[in-house]
């Protein structure tokens, strides 16, 4: 019916005219899809031979259709003409006027200052970047410095209408933690009413001070688009729909998040080289506010239902990413939500098109506001990505290679706006043009990007590490290759036996029973990867496979030096020249693969955005929480857009009283980097405190770099107790000898005699911490190296206990001599097991000589590093049967380190992973096993 009604159309001037007089109200229509009486042109073109984009003109736009062409009731002064998706009163049709940032000649040099471990180049004082606009009349009050004086003038509290803290402080709980009902439920309690006494005794009037707090955010604002398809409904008319769009004005956004005193440490003003090239000035009094936007859709309901929202999340590049990353700083703000519709109006055909048209008509009328300003960013996922820069997803969002060519290491150009939009003019007007079809473009006709001044959307598409390289290369192609190669079974087995380290996360079953992944889990493979593969696989598939995880290890790095992004470069290259080894073993015909292909611009786009943690994706996923799934939960699952953006307002206008009443009342804002490791030890069913800075250390105390619990969890140990219970069986013998060594250094007139018991008692601790060095190119989820040296716990109750832990370490050793690490960072090291951390009895200690001690078992020194895997092996160190221990100590420990199993070529059926370091006889250092020893070891 609908193929006859099209043919209608388009034989009859009259119901053309008709046809196109009622869609002129809706944003979206079929035949602005290339649907109705226009037939739609095909995107698959094969032309021979090349047409020049530039020589092609684009044919007249046809009278009678311009003249019925309207103003819709957003009236954009940007908008093309019809049949675009966005209408204006434009009869032709010229290149967009691209604005860019005048440059002026820089005339004096501000000069080079040291900062930390990189030189920059500060911005003139005397640009007054930052700095105040006008007169001391016309200079603006910041929110918080309104709200203050407000305050002041009228008489209120400074708990704004709370009577008090305690009612506050009970609203603030009330508010983020409990639902409506509950929240009425729980004040009509008799003990609250008539004991607490606050002053809104219901969830009414409780909403209302809510309501009142003087912290509002910027104001939710709810366009309708209209839409009419192309299938035809039952009363004969064209089916359409109304869409919601909730949105916030960019600009309040960006004014909310700069003027906001609680990142005033966190937030930079003036722009900064931090290399040495002059580029010019901006005007005076002038500071960039680069716009980082992100959009990610996702599922709201797991169980009943297809809810899902698209949230548009917006933050500012001023403000450090460290402050941006955390989301209970606050420092992104939700700009909008758009419509997440499978559009039912349109046929399979057009459906996916209007999809595409329907995303670049709201992200216009969202950012419309930023047309006057802005540089900007966007963080997406890689079918994101092509949906902003109008490419299809087989095709790179960021230049122009051939989609048949992405597996090969070529330099392409770059795609470029004025080009992209030329060439979808083109395609509007119904001009074959090759290029078109040779770049895997979209009929998008007007993307919401193409007004947008200072920006080059194309450019500011940034790297993804959690689908590009964790999801994307690593899990879904290099993970499975190898699997294939070296056989599902193998691999499997080789997860199940790997040897323990605090934090990495041992598969039990293996990897291939796990039917839904994380971020974090294709983290916690990578870590052990290289060990998992050794003797497995062939040694080309070893070298490429090496040479990924050393890209992806370096790409995550905080700050990049021309020596990290050279490696980035290099590991890049080396994949490539080894890659043919798979498509030699048959597991892969062609390296066509998008995500593998974006590995070529990390490098430029980390030297023109920043380093990847400051846009990766694992940020919005993690704010999908706070301002989609949290935010739904607390809805009645109808019309929950709508109550979603009510109940997020309310959430920010208590989060922002929060800083409020901290600034204030000069209250300190304590950040991530001041938050404390649960580097503690459980004692019972309490938590001992980590004695850090109880008293100044006295000669032979430990350093602070070398942390234990204030109270030893392990009391009054008996030597046979020790060496049954940690398995120690050398404990009586290597600490009669630490003894001996002691007092030998003591001169004879003073030199005491002391000798171990067999009745002393020893306390002893579950485990050390260590301070990792704050290093700026990385960063460490926790901020302590933990050493563990926990007993085996047995069986009881429904409790099934848990293997003991004894952990490898890196020990300093004076006056040893290596071949094999002379000149590396492991130079003086050698690796051994930490049996037992435990305190001298008072009285064997002796003044100035160290009392926290450790039982280590003693590895070989490193051997010759294998070439082909590039690590250092070692293997036990045997006193006759018997491992070769001493008494160390704790000082002299560097830090904990991982070894692997060398597996061979086939596992041992036999081992077992929590007796591994026991039975096999040769492990690997493992580099990879965080982000410290990477940047430790493989960087060197």
């Amino acid at each position: 019916m609908t193929s006859g009604l099209n043919k209608h159309i388009a034989n009859s001037p009259t119901c053309r005219q008709k046809w196109q007089d009622r869609l002129k109200n809706f944003s979206i229509n079929v035949f602005d899809l290339g649907g109705g009486f226009a037939a739609p042109v095909e995107d698959d073109i094969d032309l021979e031979d090349e047409e020049d984009l530039h020589d092609a003109a684009p044919p007249a736009v046809e009278d009678d259709i311009t003249e019925g062409n309207q103003h819709d009731e957003h009236d954009f002064s940007h908008s093309p003409p019809h049949p675009g998706p966005f209408k204006a009163n434009q009869d032709h049709v010229q290149p967009p006027n691209r604005r860019s940032v005048e440059i002026e000649e820089v005339t004096d040099d501000p000069g080079l200052v040291r900062n930390a471990t990189h030189w920059v180049e500060e911005y003139p004082d005397e640009m007054l970047a930052g700095a105040p606009c006008g007169t001391s009349e016309e200079i603006m009050p910041t929110k918080f410095d309104a709200i203050k004086a407000n305050q002041e003038a009228n008489g209120e509290s400074v708990w704004g209408p709370f009577d008090n803290e305690e009612e506050w402080d009970l609203a603030r709980w009330l508010i983020q933690n409990v639902g409506q009902n509950q929240t009425d439920e729980f004040l009509k309690l008799p003990i609250v009413c008539n004991r607490a006494k606050v002053s809104y005794p219901n969830n009414h009037s409780f909403l209302k001070k809510i309501d009142a707090l003087p912290t509002k955010g910027p104001e939710w604002h709810c366009d309708l688009i209209k839409v009419a398809g192309d299938i035809v409904a039952q009363d004969g008319e064209m089916s359409s729909a109304e869409l919601e769009l909730w949105q916030r004005n960019p600009v309040d956004c960006i004014r909310e998040l700069i003027g906001n005193p609680t990142f005033k440490e966190m937030i930079a003003y003036a722009p900064e080289h931090a290399f040495e090239d002059r580029g010019g000035k901006l005007p005076k009094g002038a500071t960039i506010a680069p716009v980082i936007l992100t959009s990610d859709k996702t599922s709201l309901s797991q169980f009943r239902g297809d809810k899902s929202a698209w949230p548009v999340y917006l933050t500012i590049g001023n403000i450090e990413k460290a402050t941006r990353r955390c989301p209970r700083m606050h420092g992104a703000i939700l700009l909008g939500y758009l419509p997440a519709t499978k559009l039912d109006c349109f046929s399979k055909g057009t459906q996916s098109v209007a999809g595409y048209r329907l995303f670049h008509e709201c992200m216009q009328r969202i950012l419309q506001p930023l047309i006057k300003a802005g540089k900007h960013a966007y963080v997406a996922d890689h079918p994101e990505q092509c949906l902003i820069t109008c490419t299809k997803e087989s095709f790179c969002p960021k230049c122009r290679v051939h989609r048949d060519n992405r597996g090969e290491l070529l330099a392409s150009l770059l795609r470029d706006e004025d080009h992209t939009l030329t060439m979808l003019e083109h395609k509007r007007t119904g001009c074959r043009v090759a290029a078109y079809t040779r770049e895997g473009l979209r009929p998008v006709y007007r993307p919401f990007w193409a007004d947008l001044p200072y920006s080059d959307i194309f450019a500011a598409i940034t790297p993804d590490i959690l689908h590009q390289l964790h999801k994307g290369v690593f899990h879904d192609h290099l993970l499975k290759w190898c699997t294939e190669i070296a056989g599902e079974k193998e691999i499997d087995e080789r997860y199940r036996k790997m040897s323990n380290y605090p934090g990495l996360h041992h598969f039990a079953q293996g990897i291939s029973l796990v039917s839904q992944w994380t971020g974090s889990e294709h983290c916690e493979m990578q870590r052990v990867f290289m060990g998992v593969l050794a003797g497995a696989v062939q040694p080309t598939v070893i070298q490429a496979a090496r040479a990924v995880l050393d890209f992806i290890y370096y790409a995550q790095f905080h700050t990049h030096t021309s020596q990290s992004l050279d490696a980035l470069e290099a590991a890049l290259r080396e994949f490539h020249e080894h890659k043919h080894i798979f498509v030699d073993l048959g597991v892969r015909n062609d390296f066509n693969i998008p995500k593998m292909h974006s590995m070529q611009h990390y490098v430029a786009s980390i030297k023109s955005c920043g380093s990847t943690d400051g846009f990766n994706t694992e940020f919005p996923e993690r704010l999908h929480i706070d301002f989609a799934k949290n935010a739904y939960r607390a809805t009645n699952k109808k019309d929950y857009v709508a109550q979603m953006t009510k109940w997020l307002a309310r959430q920010e206008a208590v989060d922002q009283f929060v800083a409020y009443l901290d600034w204030r009342l000069e209250r300190r804002v304590m950040g991530d980097a001041e938050v404390v490791d649960d580097d503690v030890d459980d004692v019972e069913a309490g938590t001992a405190h980590v004695d850090v800075a109880e008293s100044q250390p006295s000669a032979g105390d430990t350093p602070l770099s070398h942390i234990l619990a204030a109270r030893p969890p392990f009391r009054a140990l008996t030597v046979d107790s020790i060496a049954q219970t940690f398995g120690a069986v050398n404990f009586f013998t290597a600490l009669s000898q630490y003894l001996i060594q002691t007092t030998a250094r003591i001169p004879p007139p003073s030199q005491p005699q002391m000798s171990v018991s067999h009745w002393d008692r020893f306390d002893a601790y579950r485990h050390l911490s260590i301070p990792y060095p704050h290093l700026r190119a990385i960063h460490m989820s926790k901020s302590m190296d933990r050493i563990r040296a926990v007993p085996y716990t047995p069986p009881s109750g429904r409790s099934a206990g848990s293997p003991g832990q004894f952990d490898t370490v890196l020990v300093q050793r004076e006056g040893n001599t290596n071949v094999h690490t002379r000149g590396t960072p492991l130079e003086g090291l050698q690796v051994a097991q930490v049996r037992l951390i435990f305190d001298l009895p008072i009285h064997l200690r002796t003044a100035g000589q160290p009392f926290h001690l450790a039982l280590v078992e003693w590895f070989n020194p490193f051997r010759t590093r294998n070439a082909l895997l590039e690590l250092h092996t070692v293997l036990r160190s045997y006193a006759g049967q018997a491992p070769r221990t001493e008494v160390i100590p704790i000082s002299q420990i560097a830090g904990s380190c991982h070894l692997i199993p060398k597996f061979g070529t086939h596992v041992n059926q036999t081992w077992r992973w929590d007796f591994i370091l026991d039975t096999c006889k040769t492990f690997y250092l493992n580099p990879w096993i965080d982000m410290y020893s990477f940047y430790k070891f493989r960087t060197a």
